[in-house]
């Protein structure tokens, strides 16, 4: 089975597609609110936004000083199309599956398709 265009391996992992899907429904998000809405540590993901910055993903902009300072992110365009596009790339895999072969029995054994060819 080959992959389809638009997955992104950079996305794929779960907390990394978790952290863009959040910042897919918002304009920019606190990095407090990130890390409290998906469970992470502070460390886990300053990494996981420091590598989608790094790939021109999402943008950071550090506020004010001190203990007023605030983090807030953002996905850029390209961060929007490249989540958008693995998004489609995931429902074609999934659809690729489709429902089993109507032909069989519900309750019959699946067959590898060498097999079936037999």
């Amino acid at each position: 089975m080959s992959v389809p265009g638009g997955f992104d391996e950079l996305i794929h992992p779960a907390t990394r597609l978790s952290v863009v899907a959040l910042l897919a429904a918002t304009e920019w998000a606190d990095f407090a609110f990130v890390r409290d809405s998906l469970s992470l540590s502070d460390s886990a993901l300053s990494k996981q936004l420091h590598t989608l910055e790094e790939a021109g993903y999402l943008e950071i902009q550090k506020e004010g000083a001190g203990r007023k300072r605030r983090t807030k992110v953002r996905l850029t365009d390209r961060g929007r199309t490249a989540f958008e596009g693995h998004v489609a790339a995931l429902r074609a895999i999934v659809e690729g599956a489709g429902p089993p072969d109507a032909s069989q029995p519900a309750d019959a054994p699946a067959q590898h398709p060498t097999e079936a060819a037999r």
